[in-house]
């Protein structure tokens, strides 16, 4: 999803919509848009079965504050924005609990979100002792990285990877969803979205593949961990894990460069560029080639 501000939005609004066709000198100087436009990650949505509850684990786990939060009665919801800064100037996390509901499915192509702490060993403790999320894998150094990472879930089963770095801007500081075809997404994110690649990893050991998508060093950033696990093509996503949303300066640009990739590279546009009448800011949603 792209989106002209760090308001909120959320999946429930989304409409189909036709693909514009383009001569092509304009699809030249599209494909030079995304490279230009300014595009930070505004934040990530998820649902939850608890809000106070989820509230209080971010809080007193994972040390985020409650930013705002907003009841929304005509969507029968209530958002509440989490993060580590400020909204203008950093990635969160968006609660969306719907009323009365009570679980989700989180599916298996949705991998974790990601925390930078400068003390793995304190924050693995933390959710430890509260007791309300559980402690997945201890932590441990990675061979030949020299970088200790640990693996904690929520209270509603969501995975959070815990990297233990110095003090960084960002420390929401990634996103990891599994791709049935690790280049095409490459090609996608790149083309339509401006962004890079900044590591790849993979292991012919352990079957996957990783790139690490993103327009600033990874350890400055939050990045999209794409991860391809061998001869797996398809991913349950579930209906836990919502979406990421983008800033762009030009909505309509960026909604022209989407349909002219989604052609080549598969995807969707599920709103054309439109106000949205609660944030006051005009936004269009799509999936990429994988529904994400």
């Amino acid at each position: 999803m792209i989106n002209t501000t760090g308001g909120d939005t959320s999946s429930e609004q989304m409409a189909e919509a036709k693909p514009v066709a383009m001569a092509p000198d304009a699809d030249e100087q599209l494909l030079e848009w995304p490279m230009k436009d300014n595009r930070p990650f505004l934040r990530a949505v998820f649902r939850v079965s608890d809000l106070d509850r989820m509230i209080e684990f971010f809080t007193e786990c994972f040390g985020m504050k409650l930013l705002r939060i907003r009841d929304v009665p005509e969507a029968k919801c209530t958002r509440a924005f989490m993060g580590f800064g400020p909204e203008q100037s950093s990635f969160v996390l968006e609660l969306n609990y719907s009323y009365g509901v009570i679980s989700y499915d989180i599916g298996g192509g949705f991998g974790h979100f990601a925390i930078a702490t400068q003390d793995v060993y304190k924050m693995v403790e933390n959710v430890r002792d509260k007791g309300a999320g559980a402690v997945v894998r201890e932590p441990f150094e990675v061979k030949g990285f020299s970088i200790v990472l640990a693996f904690v879930k929520d209270p509603d089963g969501y995975m959070f990877e815990l990297i233990q770095r110095g003090p960084t801007p960002q420390p929401l500081c990634q996103v990891m969803l599994r791709v049935g075809d690790l280049e095409r997404s490459i090609n996608f994110y790149e083309k339509a979205l401006g962004m890079r690649v900044l590591t790849r990893i993979e292991s012919l050991e352990h079957k996957y593949a990783i790139a690490m998508m993103g327009y600033a060093d990874e350890l400055e950033t939050t990045v999209l961990e794409l991860t391809y696990n061998h001869g797996v093509t398809q991913h349950s996503k579930g209906n836990g894990y919502s979406q990421v949303a983008i800033g762009t300066d030009n909505v309509n640009k960026s909604a022209e460069i989407l349909n002219l990739i989604i052609q080549e590279l598969g995807g969707k546009i599920t709103q054309q560029p439109s106000l949205d009448p609660q944030i006051k800011a005009k936004i269009t949603t799509f999936l990429d080639p994988d529904g994400w």
